[in-house]
């Protein structure tokens, strides 16, 4: 791997990054997602799967620290990391103000030290911060493979017309697939 060959870490096989599933994005945040609930509580089967296997686990909290901020701000319940995929024990939480995770923060050294064969990513939103992050990736030459079904994306509009969640998050979901990371479920990752 390209951007974790220069460091001199100890390699692990898989890597499960957790990307923003934080409280404003569920039912009675400042900006609820289409099915959260459900998308998180896979991110918790295959985030307690990675625990159990001993392998390592980093979490992505996005906080914008803005004056005209109106969701993930920093002092409020709706920035914490939802309690389905909470941090337990030395688990590292990278602090992030941009879509993409590696844009100043600490991600790409703490990947380089651990130099993991495959990144598996699941988080909030499939059309922000987790297309921007996997892109990311897949660009510093990581082998990332997307758990779509623990991710989640709100309606957007475009051209006047709403574009319901689920049509969203497939479109984004069918832009990674292939050309910047294995898509599948977390079924067929717990199943490997």
């Amino acid at each position: 791997m390209g951007a974790a060959s220069v460091s001199k870490g100890l390699t692990v096989s898989r890597l499960l990054l957790i990307i923003d599933i934080q409280n404003d994005y569920f039912p009675g945040g400042a900006f609820p997602l289409v099915e959260p609930k459900a998308a998180a509580a896979r991110a918790g089967q295959l985030l307690t799967a990675f625990r159990e296997a001993g392998d390592p686990v980093i979490h992505v909290q996005h906080v914008w620290d803005a004056p005209d901020a109106t969701f993930m701000r920093p002092g409020t319940a709706g920035v914490e990391i939802h309690e389905l995929v909470a941090p337990v024990g030395d688990e590292p939480v990278v602090r992030k103000a941009s879509p993409n995770s590696f844009l100043d923060t600490d991600l790409l050294e703490r990947l380089c030290a651990l130099e993991p064969d495959e990144l598996v990513v699941v988080g909030m939103m499939s059309s922000m911060c987790v297309d921007a992050t996997v892109r990311a990736a897949s660009d510093l030459d990581f082998t990332v493979t997307v758990a779509h079904d623990a991710c989640a994306a709100p309606d957007l509009e475009f051209d006047g017309a709403v574009v319901p969640a689920a049509q969203v998050h497939g479109s984004f979901m069918a832009a990674l697939s292939g050309s910047y990371a294995t898509v599948t479920t977390v079924e067929e990752l717990l199943a490997r």
